[in-house]
């Protein structure tokens, strides 16, 4: 369905990927893998079209629909939330709106105006031949979590995070042949991502996906695109499949090297030995032509790193360590909060899930006194020393200074050695330490704040979807250092992979203010939750 003949990507000096030649096929849904920086985006805006100069060809079938993922969230403003997602099917739309304006404006008599009438019937009726576009709009609608009573509403009445939802909405409705999604969970709640996942398993054309989430890429993708070592590499099967193979591969290519290698240091050996000794020298020779012959390739280094979080605390903590007491919270007449009660004891990790807007974060950061609950309290242990985590990254790390000076700022009394350790183990080198601050990505931000958590050596963790921007590596090293990690952690997070890797308990809250306190796994809290029994 979709062809890619030796394309190659420059940025400049730099070579993106090189000479790639690949046919996505019909039925098959493709998850796009590789490191921040590694070109799986402009690779998906290229075969989308987004992206127009590069050397090769793309070609897609003729007479495919194709959908593309929007990731302008402001892009339909004016339109209410309804007509964005028709939007999703453009000659619908146009024929629909033309349809009402004549119907509402138009002159009955006139013989053109019952001939486009009529050409525009036809358009629907090979677009929407059901006449259900509303149903199937207003069901979509509601399956991301967007109530019927609001459907009329504008765009612009929305948050950003419910905006991204109607964009989805928008890009699955028309069901195209071939589909490109560049992270399709973001701001989605766990109900969601799992709603997306059988809607996507469904999908009978081609398919491609970027995500950062190893649960939903494992539930959804029959094939892996690897982006690495300036090329697309194709796996079939999917993230943990992947993962398999490739270590496999990486292991075998570096023993055949090591063979090669000592075999070229034992022919090396016996030519130096007998080149000049003649009744070798017809042995030395051809083991000189043998040497010449022996080709030995390097191992390209991966664009993959794996950054190394250790989280260690300063200090020992006592026999409490944090009490929330009937706490509720309101914002105006909006309450998200009611009668919290969390006895938390030490060693205990928690997951905080729940739907956007049910008061995950307000949560967190009432915890971290940042601000005054409506009524109830807050109460730690003597001991505790909790480090956080803010959503609001992006907007908390600002300035000019390096990011070596940002993070020293903290504890200048720290050794050197120990703040550039930090900002190593989060994959910040010594020449990108010296980087402003105002100049790096909002996955590096994130990087920062796990620097600076690494510094501080808290003994509570307390973090608030801390997966947002970084890569599947990262994501993985962050779950087994929040599993290692001896004190407390309460973190908010979407993220399956990451809460199978640390939490003993789950919190679920709820848009009407009551909420689950569930001691277990996040799997068993699943199927305790799908059997009825909560």
């Amino acid at each position: 369905m979709v062809q890619v003949t030796k394309l190659t990507m420059r940025f400049g000096s730099r070579v993106l990927f090189e000479g790639i030649n690949l046919k996505l096929d019909r039925n098959k849904r493709y998850g796009l893998i590789g490191a921040n920086g590694a070109g799986k985006t402009t690779f998906l805006k290229i075969l989308s079209g987004e992206i127009k100069e590069y050397e090769g060809d793309i070609s897609i079938e003729p007479g495919l629909k194709v959908g593309v993922l929007g990731q302008n969230q402001f892009a339909f403003e004016d339109f209410t939330i309804a007509d964005a997602v028709l939007w999703g099917n453009k000659r619908l739309y146009d024929a629909i709106k033309e349809k009402e304006h004549l119907y509402a404006t138009g002159d009955f008599e006139d013989e053109a105006v019952n001939n486009r009438l009529a050409d525009l019937e036809m358009i629907c009726v090979e677009e929407d031949p059901t006449y259900e576009y509303d149903v199937q709009i207003a069901k979509i609608l509601e399956n991301v979590g967007i109530p019927a009573e609001h459907h009329h509403d504008l765009m612009s009445t929305l948050p950003s995070s419910e905006k991204f939802k109607v964009l989805l909405a928008q890009v699955l409705y028309p069901k195209p042949d071939v589909l490109f999604l560049d992270e399709p969970t973001n701001n989605l709640d766990i109900d969601t991502i799992g709603w997306l996942e059988h809607e996507l398993q469904r999908h009978e054309g081609t398919m491609v996906v970027i995500s950062h989430d190893r649960h939903f890429i494992n539930a959804v993708v029959t094939n892996i695109l690897d982006v690495d070592f300036q090329k697309i590499r194709e796996f079939t099967g999917n993230y943990d499949d992947w993962y398999l193979a490739s270590t496999v591969m990486a292991n075998q290519a570096q023993l055949e090297r090591d063979k090669k290698l000592k075999e070229k240091e034992q022919l090396e050996a016996f030519v130096r030995r007998f080149s000049a000794n003649a009744s070798k020298a017809k042995q030395a020779t051809s083991r000189q032509k043998q040497l010449d012959k022996l080709t030995i390739d390097d191992i390209k280094p991966s664009s993959r790193r794996d950054p190394s979080i250790v989280f260690k605390a300063k200090r020992q903590m006592g026999d409490e360590a944090l009490d929330v007491i009937d706490v509720s919270h309101s914002y105006g007449d909006l309450n998200v909060l009611h009668d919290i009660n969390l006895k938390i004891v030490p060693g205990e990790k928690i997951a905080v899930i729940g739907g956007n807007g049910v008061g995950k974060s307000t949560l967190l950061k009432i915890i971290m006194e940042e601000i005054k609950p409506t009524s109830g309290s807050v109460k730690w242990g003597a001991t505790i020393e909790p480090t956080y985590f803010p959503q609001d990254t992006a907007d908390r790390i600002k300035g000019t200074e390096t990011l070596y000076d940002w993070l020293r700022a903290f504890d200048p009394k720290r050794e050197i050695s120990e703040i550039r350790n930090c900002l190593g183990r989060m994959l910040f080198n010594g020449e990108q330490q010296e980087k402003s601050i105002e100049k790096i990505s909002g996955g590096e931000k994130h990087r920062m704040m796990l620097s600076k958590m690494m510094l501080e050596g808290g003994n509570f963790l307390v973090l608030d979807e801390p997966t947002n921007h970084l890569d599947l590596e990262a994501i993985i090293a962050l779950g087994e250092a929040l599993y290692e990690f001896e004190g407390n952690v309460i973190c908010v997070s979407h993220d399956r992979e990451l809460l199978d890797a640390f939490a003993g308990r789950i919190i679920e809250l709820h848009a009407d203010g009551s909420y689950i306190d569930f001691k277990g796994t996040y799997e068993e809290f699943a199927e305790a939750k799908a059997s009825g029994s909560l």
